[in-house]
């Protein structure tokens, strides 16, 4: 048995062996079980596919006409390409639940005589909880014992207003339905701690019984989702079209049912980009993936997408943009006090353990000045009045040599007020509070009231004496200005929101390179302001002082409202608002509590500023990789599409069989999906103006380059064939020649289109990507197998090309590719 946390108890907690049997009896501790796909359904929809029930219908067609082998090798070629299918779903499914085991709530409990951390819905009934403030309440539990513990129960009850709880109830609370011996699932835990013993978990909670399960709302497809979907369905139904129209044409011109119905086949394949869908899923997961290893958890995927569009970042200035280790730099007190009384009532107003950062300084401070812990906290403390961010200002009742004496703390505007000032003191008074912050300190004023008659409830109903007032500094992190200037390069603002006054939160901003710092809107203003006075002030106004947590909110509302789109930091219960109403909420990993950490579309693990800008690169960097791939599908699937047009139309021989497109896909997927995803950001990646949100990742200019670059590929491949063809060379070389030109055009591509101003010698030069290369040495293999081995030859009806052939083809796809060159030698 032990005690935990600072509880008088002695707890053991369950054994594996009892909580195994409790999770037996009454299940985990969830709301709503997660329907997890299997193999057949996934297989399955992988097969429902249009690209795939396309070839799954040729391989019948050839079964039914009489061509066993090729029905074989069709089947052969489908099983292959959806086992990449179900490989790529695969590496996807486990990278979401790696990303979704970080992020799941964690919670404290004791179990065989230790404190562990375990997940929420490990928690099962008997089971003894710490509960810290700020945490979300994970299951319904009886209150064991309490430290100053209070919990917002708004969610179940619709009361706002904080319950303190308590272990023992009188007469009256014990008719109460909400009882204040127990604690609930899905409340707020907003001051204090309590260890409770679970009573029921998931759907036997309150909560569950309420069926107040937020998580189990469906996601809103994207604006990206949504532009795929769409594209592909409107590509479906062209490929439907085209299928019919090519399938009667070449029926009529050559009398021949089976080339009839493979040349509609190809034509259909080569119209559908099934590629989009792939490329978002992978992209945004492994983007996700890897911004985790960067300290950054994201929490719902579309953020990833999102992160590229950010115009303004609303941070938190303590802890974010400096060190959050506060130290006392400079003392001022009245001349009727000494230092030494000074340094003794500061402590006393501190907390006896103190979490926050300015009291941890000050404590620390009074070391230094020769009074010890023990010496400073010996008296009784007979009350406390907790720090409130609505009053910025705390206090303590101690019992001194037989009567009560307050000790209070907080910022001069709050304690000022009431202290009996005469006008030489407020005038000195006011001027250190002016130097004090020119220098960027945190002021913090001392107080006291000695022989207090009485306590009154609130802190403001008494008179102080004004001792004097306490100049601390938390650095900025040395990375910070860099950042910051990065950020303004790349157009984003950075708007500071501190509880401090608007002197220090200027000279902090000054320091770290913020523009226009000297425009300080402040608390007070922020409360008289209508809507719109704030949506026009909030253009041009980058500092917010003495905000409190409720106000977060109406500036991110008129950020927004005048079209910006805004990632905002928060840690605190009363930050998760404005953290939900943001487009991305941004929770501080480190000191951020549970309620804010689900807001949150992501968690900062370092709570580093700098982790923030470089999220924002990435996301501009996956973004710009998204576009580049669905360049790179439309670019190839227009060569393909025209060939299968047009060869039947002007009487040709089939140049691509069905069996060609399923080689080309097997080249398209892994370049797509892997190639594009593992790109480098491009050089001036955080010199561009964010992008809007709503702009159609299929722009005109990148159609007008796809096209451009399809049509060269497509001349120089068609172009070769015909001749080829024409001039006797037999349809099985002038094929090859043609292939072989369409697979080296696609790697050429990779190269060129990795960056608009990087020439591609560049690019192939610089790369060290070992995957990259292990790609483009399996498409050349390839090539060399459908073009130099037997069984190639009879798969793909190919023949082998002659050195000088082989060369030749390589040439015209270099010079129907690396034409681009030349655009972007003429846009520099």
């Amino acid at each position: 048995m032990g005690k935990f946390n600072g509880f008088k108890g002695d707890y053991v907690g369950l054994t594996e062996d009892q909580v195994r049997n409790s999770q037996e009896k009454h299940g985990k501790n969830e709301l709503m079980i997660e329907k997890k796909n299997t193999f057949l359904k996934k297989a399955i929809s992988i097969f429902m596919e249009p690209m795939f029930l396309l070839l799954f219908c040729t391989a019948m067609i050839y079964f039914v006409l009489g061509e066993p082998r090729d029905g074989i090798i069709m089947l052969v070629f489908v099983t292959f390409m959806s086992s990449i299918n179900l490989f790529q779903e695969w590496k996807t499914d486990k990278t979401l639940q790696a990303l979704k085991d970080l992020s799941s709530p964690r919670v404290n409990v004791i179990r065989n005589n230790i404190v562990q951390e375990i997940d929420s819905k490990e928690l099962t009934v008997e089971d003894l909880v710490i509960i810290e403030e700020g945490e979300k309440i994970a299951a319904d539990g009886e209150v064991l014992e309490v430290l100053g513990f209070g919990v917002d129960e708004s969610t179940l009850t619709g009361e706002s207003e904080i319950v303190w709880k308590k272990t023992e109830l009188n007469d009256e609370e014990k008719e109460s339905h909400w009882r204040k011996n127990l604690c609930y699932a899905g409340t707020l835990a907003t001051q204090g701690s309590a260890l409770i013993k679970v009573v029921s978990v998931g759907l036997s909670t309150e909560y569950g019984k309420i069926g107040l399960d937020i998580a189990s709302v469906p996601q809103q497809p994207t604006p990206l989702e949504k532009q795929t979907k769409h594209l592909i369905k409107v590509c479906a139904f062209i490929g439907i079209g085209m299928f019919i129209l090519v399938f009667l044409i070449t029926l009529q011109h050559t009398n021949q049912i089976t080339d009839s119905i493979l040349s509609g086949i190809t034509l259909a394949m080569a119209m559908i980009p099934e590629e989009f869908p792939v490329i978002l899923t992978v992209f945004l997961a492994m983007g996700a993936w890897r911004l985790a290893k960067k300290d950054c958890l994201i929490r719902r995927m579309p953020s990833v997408e999102t992160l590229g569009a950010v115009s303004v970042l609303c941070v938190d200035k303590t802890g974010t943009l400096t060190q959050n280790k506060m130290t006392v730099q400079e003392t001022f007190q009245l001349p009727k006090f000494s230092e030494k009384d000074m340094v003794y009532w500061a402590g006393l107003g501190c907390e006896t353990e103190p979490y926050d950062p300015m009291e941890k300084a000050i404590l620390g401070y009074v070391k230094l000045k020769g009074i010890s812990k023990g010496e400073l906290f010996k008296n009784e403390l007979v009350h406390d009045y907790p720090f409130t961010s609505e009053m910025k200002m705390m206090g303590h009742v101690w019992r001194i040599k037989d009567s009560n004496s307050l000790a209070s703390k907080g910022s001069p505007e709050s304690i000022l007020p009431l202290c009996d000032l005469k006008d030489d003191e407020r005038v000195i008074i006011e001027k250190q509070q002016v130097d004090l912050a020119k220098n960027g300190y945190r002021v913090i004023a001392v107080a006291r009231h000695i022989g207090m008659q009485n306590i009154p409830d609130n802190i403001k109903e008494n008179k102080l004496e004004l001792i004097g007032l306490i100049g601390l500094v938390d650095p900025h992190r040395e990375e910070v200005p860099q950042a910051i200037k990065l950020c303004n390069k790349a157009g984003i603002r950075i708007i500071m929101i501190t509880g401090d006054n608007g002197i220090t939160a200027t000279s902090i901003a000054k320091k770290i390179g913020i523009p226009n710092s000297d425009n300080v809107i402040t608390g007070k203003e922020l409360e008289e302001m209508s809507e719109e006075e704030l949506q026009k002030r909030v253009k041009n106004t980058n500092i917010f002082a003495r905000v409190i947590p409720t106000h977060k909110m109406r500036i991110v509302k008129a950020l927004k409202d005048i079209g910006e789109i805004v990632a905002m930091t928060g840690d605190g219960v009363n930050d998760a608002p404005a953290l939900k109403y943001a487009d991305i909420g941004i929770a501080m990993g480190k000191r951020g509590t549970g309620v804010a950490k689900e807001a949150a579309d992501m968690i900062l693990l370092d709570d580093n500023f700098t982790t923030i800008v470089d999220t924002v690169k990435d996301g501009r960097k996956i973004y710009d990789n998204i576009r580049k791939a669905v360049e790179y599908v439309f670019v190839i699937h227009i060569p393909i599409a025209l060939i299968a047009l047009l060869t039947p139309l002007l009487h040709f021989p089939l140049l691509l069989l069905p069996i060609h497109v399923v080689l080309l896909e097997l080249i398209i997927d892994p370049t797509c999906s892997i190639v594009f995803e593992r790109q480098p950001e491009e050089k001036d990646i955080m010199d561009r103006q964010p992008r809007k949100p709503d702009k159609s990742i299929i722009t005109p200019k990148l159609m007008v380059k796809a096209i451009s670059q399809g049509l060269t590929i497509f001349a120089g491949s068609f172009g070769a064939y015909a001749y080829l063809f024409n001039n006797g060379y037999g349809e099985s070389l002038a094929r090859t020649f043609a292939l072989a030109v369409i697979i080296f055009a696609n790697l050429f591509l990779v190269y060129v289109n990795q960056s608009e101003k990087t020439f591609a010698i560049t690019s192939f030069i610089k790369t060290k990507d070992k995957v990259l290369w292990c790609i483009n040495i399996v498409i050349v293999l390839a090539l060399a197998m459908v073009i130099y081995s037997p069984f190639g030859n009879q798969l793909a009806k190919t023949e082998p090309l002659s050195a000088i052939q082989l060369f030749g083809s390589f040439a015209i796809a270099a010079v129907a590719t690396l034409w681009w060159e030349l655009v972007k030698l003429f846009k520099r």
